[in-house]
């Protein structure tokens, strides 16, 4: 069993951060990744809202963290799946789907995954014409028409950036008004999208691809049928806190990781940063400054400097 003295679970922005800081303290660091790094900010189309950068991808940010993280020592094990959590001992224990660790101290930065919209035909469109990522699967999308699911930053982003490539770019959502920033609800008003307020998607239908989605106006009632070549669904997220209800540590009803001002979970000697905990807001600068801290906690936690206070 390899012994580290810190485990980071989760490669996105949060756990590269908590690699880049633990790493120049002199912790023998390993970042755990089930799928490859970067998480969702490595598939948003753009981002004008991070310190320093007015206009860069998600994916050229996130190959600047890891070309960062690993300078200062992390390893970085991608497309290795956490099973189970032990945190009975001293000793934090880690198992995965390749192998079995021990750490002094684990930082749990595991971010969401897209929420479904669980409706009939979206299983069954899944890659043929239902999709979660704009930046992906756009270009499959060129000249055609597509519709965004959504009221928040990503469906309004995502419509954007759709509206470069596809023919027309339509976005439902079950309100009135979107939740997204105001600069981009300016950019998005500028382009060619057309907008269905208070409508929310019952079904989607289509033979082998999708052709078509049914949505319901939610203040009239009315039902129609629009002919859709795409459905992009921007929803929300959900945590990924299964494996780390299964230890015990304690979450909110929404399944988000419960923190303190020092990132420190129920369990001594585990920290969670990131879109994973319960922070209020989602977004990659209060990812970053999480992990600052939760690593500043991890490393005083194994290290035990005359500062730190337990």
């Amino acid at each position: 069993m390899e012994n580290w003295d810190l485990i980071i679970i989760g490669a996105g922005p949060a756990g590269l951060t908590a690699g880049i800081y633990a790493g120049r303290s002199g912790l023998k660091t390993l970042i755990l990744e089930e799928k490859t790094s970067g998480g969702e900010a490595a598939v948003t189309p753009w981002i004008e809202n991070y310190p320093g950068f007015e206009n860069i991808s998600g994916l050229a940010i996130v190959e600047k963290m890891v070309k960062h993280c690993k300078k200062f020592g992390a390893q970085i094990n991608e497309l290795e799946k956490v099973i189970s959590l032990d945190f009975k001992g001293e000793k934090k224990f880690v198992k995965t789907d390749k192998a079995n660790y021990s750490a002094s101290t684990l930082i749990i930065a595991a971010g969401t995954h897209y929420r479904l919209l669980n409706v009939p035909g979206e299983d069954k469109f899944q890659g043929r014409g239902v999709s979660y990522c704009a930046l992906c699967d756009g270009a499959f999308f060129k000249g055609k028409k597509v519709i965004v699911v959504g009221g928040g930053n990503s469906a309004a982003m995502s419509a954007l950036y759709l509206s470069n490539i596809a023919a027309n770019v339509k976005l439902a959502h079950r309100r009135n008004q979107l939740r997204a920033e105001e600069a981009v609800i300016d950019n998005l008003k500028r382009q060619n999208v057309d907008f269905f307020w208070n409508s929310e998607v019952k079904e989607i239908k289509g033979d082998n691809m999708v052709k078509s989605v049914i949505l319901r106006n939610n203040k009239t009632e009315e039902i129609s049928d629009v002919e859709i070549d795409g459905v992009f669904v921007q929803v929300g997220e959900v945590p990924n806190t299964k494996f780390v209800k299964e230890a015990d540590v304690d979450v909110d009803k929404g399944g988000y990781i419960i923190v303190d001002a020092r990132q420190r979970t129920n369990i001594s000697g585990v920290f969670a940063a990131g879109d994973v905990t319960n922070g209020p807001v989602k977004q990659i600068g209060t990812a970053v400054g999480q992990a600052i801290v939760a690593a500043t906690e991890a490393f005083g936690y194994v290290k035990r400097p005359y500062y730190y206070t337990g």
